[in-house]
């Protein structure tokens, strides 16, 4: 068993070593240690009582480690090669679901050299300690302006799946975006949360009441008729993640990203749990009515949807439940999920990628059923829609082309950010995806206006490669990185980026990406 060491050691083991980067962090703030693999290796993970969180030391504990115990990172630091790293782990439909995007790939491309042909401005003699990472959204602040983005079907990249993503978020303060496509009940990660030190989620007793349904509305009808007969999901899965030595802060953020189901009533049961899970913000994915066509998914017949993984969240839901046996049950015979669940799938499938897209009217009803907490629109790219978006009422969008997954020869989400931060950026809180992989793309899309950026591959990839423990070291290197990063830039908190720091370069040869 690995025994955290006192601080007291730590620091005394240490002292050049801290010397070199004592400005990264108080020597008196609080600190914990949890192992970050098998070999007894420790990241630093800051006590929730702490008034920052020092990102940029895990730089140093990196140097740390490898020179007193010759520990090496868990996963390459290098982002060029972390995908390379991937691809030899994972097996190879995971990775290339993962991986892959639409068509030729060309918008993925797109997305990362539309970051090289920005380059940054550092300016020199100012003072960048100590340096601020937190920024406020929806009157909340949060420690750093990094956003964990909804990725499904986890457990096709490792065991640990979503409550491992999770758990790794939850120790470095970075708000989990549960995805619809989840292959764990929202349920069961924030139980394995307060497991390893997270909070209780407000019971339904407790709960902010959401706003009250109509006296018809066949989803509370439904709801209830499910209960009282019994119709529960059924008994729960055991804990499908490995790792549980991490230190999560008492209160781990969580957002819910919404994969818009046709049905009303099933849409309300889905908002309703996040509710009641301590969901702060309502994620609507705009641009994922359909499948797209993915030449590495297809090449290979790999829909893990269609084989019922990545359906958790609506195999356990009780209006589905209740909806399917209605719908397939034959006289005696009640319909379980778990009896056919090949069918099971279509029908979920056919409710959240049905191929029918919302309309602008409609997100009257996501307000109704979802109440005064924030609505955030992810996968806008025009500034009309994000006006549109202004005018219905919405808290909230996510400049983003689905990492290049859905729609080839999409424009680039950093090409439009500026355009759309001018239109409405003084009316919503304007957040950014797609193509994000070091610390200086973190940089450059707030310089350009964002208030916040969603990461995705790149920690998925360090899940792949190391479960859990590899997902927190990507997502620490990235924050370390941002820390770093903001120093040699010249600034020392996030509200000082602005556009005078960045100047777009169209170079030729500047081809290079790195997906």
């Amino acid at each position: 068993m690995n025994r955290p060491r006192s601080s007291n050691s730590d620091e005394a083991d240490r002292p050049n070593l801290n010397n070199l980067n004592a400005n990264i962090r108080d020597e008196k703030t609080p600190r914990s240690t949890a192992p970050t693999n098998n070999d007894n290796t420790t990241t630093t993970v800051v006590a929730s009582n702490s008034n920052k969180i020092p990102y940029g030391q895990y730089q140093i504990d990196i140097y740390f480690q490898a020179l007193t115990a010759g520990k090496k990172p868990v996963t390459t630091t290098d982002p060029n090669k972390l995908e390379q790293q991937a691809r030899e782990a994972m097996s190879p439909q995971g990775f290339n679901y993962v991986f892959g995007g639409a068509g030729e790939q060309a918008t993925m491309h797109a997305n990362r050299l539309a970051f090289r042909q920005w380059k940054v401005i550092p300016r020199m003699l100012r003072d960048t300690l100590p340096r601020n990472l937190s920024v406020k959204l929806f009157g909340k602040t949060y420690d750093s302006p990094i956003l964990m983005a909804p990725i499904g079907v986890q457990s096709a990249y490792h065991p640990d799946a979503e409550t491992g993503v999770a758990k790794a978020c939850a120790a470095l303060n970075v708000p989990f975006i549960y995805s619809t496509a989840s292959s764990t009940p929202l349920e069961e990660i924030v139980a394995a949360l307060e497991d390893t030190g997270g909070p209780s989620p407000p019971s339904p007793e407790t709960e902010e009441p959401a706003p009250p349904a109509p006296a018809d509305d066949p989803a509370t009808a439904a709801s209830a008729s499910a209960s009282a007969e019994g119709k529960d999901p059924g008994p729960a899965r055991p804990p499908t993640s490995s790792a549980s030595t991490l230190v999560p802060d008492p209160k781990p953020s969580r957002w819910f990203q919404l994969y818009w189901p046709v049905d009303d009533d099933i849409t309300a049961s889905l908002l309703s749990r996040a509710r009641v899970a301590g969901c702060e913000v309502l994620v609507v994915t705009l641009d994922t009515f359909i499948m797209a066509w993915r030449p590495l998914d297809l090449d290979t017949g790999f829909l893990p949807f269609a084989v019922g993984e990545g359906n958790a969240l609506g195999f356990s839901d009780s209006v589905f439940r209740q909806k399917f046996s209605d719908k397939f049950s034959t006289g005696e015979n009640e319909a379980q999920v778990e009896d056919n669940i090949i069918a099971a799938s279509r029908y979920w499938a056919g409710e959240v990628f049905s191929g029918h897209a919302h309309k602008w009217e409609d997100l009257a009803t996501l307000r109704k059923l979802w109440g005064d907490r924030p609505i955030v629109l992810k996968g806008v790219l025009s500034v009309e829609d994000a006006v549109l978006a202004a005018r219905s009422g919405v808290d909230g969008i996510i400049v983003s082309n689905h990492g290049g997954r859905q729609l080839d020869g999409a424009v680039p989400s950093l090409e439009m950010l500026p355009e759309i931060v001018d239109a409405v950026g003084d009316r919503l809180t304007v957040m950014f995806d797609s193509g994000i992989r070091t610390g200086v793309d973190v940089l450059k899309a707030l310089a350009l206006g964002a208030k916040a950026v969603l990461v995705g591959r790149p920690v998925i990839y360090g899940l792949g490669i190391a479960g859990t423990e590899g997902a927190k070291h990507v997502l620490a290197s990235l924050l370390a990185d941002v820390d770093q990063s903001m120093g040699l830039l010249g600034v020392q908190t996030v509200g000082e980026l602005n556009r005078s720091m960045l100047r777009k370069i169209s170079y030729g040869g500047d081809v290079k990406t790195s997906l």
